[in-house]
């Protein structure tokens, strides 16, 4: 297949009632693509990831912290964390949005 069409995200991803969702989109041997929903207030702890990834608000309101700097974001912001970056999001009101994780190239 020569592509992958997602028509509309937010039906892909349903912010659930006082909790968090989350559901993997694509997925393939360099990219995967994760969509999560959160409901106000939800909150995901400190944690980091061994690959780069970006997030993307697709709708609402976010906190992202990055290595302790906060980053307001809503469905304009985009945001590229290095591998191993600690980070935690916090909710402002129902939330999409998604992580791409990028692995790196196989060597040529």
């Amino acid at each position: 297949m020569s592509s992958t069409f997602l028509d509309d995200l937010l039906s892909e991803i349903v912010p659930p009632a006082d909790g968090t969702l989350s559901r993997v989109l694509y997925r393939d041997e360099r990219i995967r693509l994760v969509g999560f929903g959160f409901d106000a207030d939800q909150e995901l702890t400190e944690h980091s990831s061994s690959f780069p990834a970006i997030v993307q608000v697709v709708s609402g309101r976010i906190t992202l912290s990055v290595e302790g700097q906060d980053h307001l974001m809503g469905p304009t912001s985009w945001l590229h964390m290095e591998p191993n970056a600690k980070h935690s999001l916090t909710a402002h009101e129902p939330s999409v949005i998604l992580l791409t994780l990028v692995k790196a190239a196989a060597p040529d």
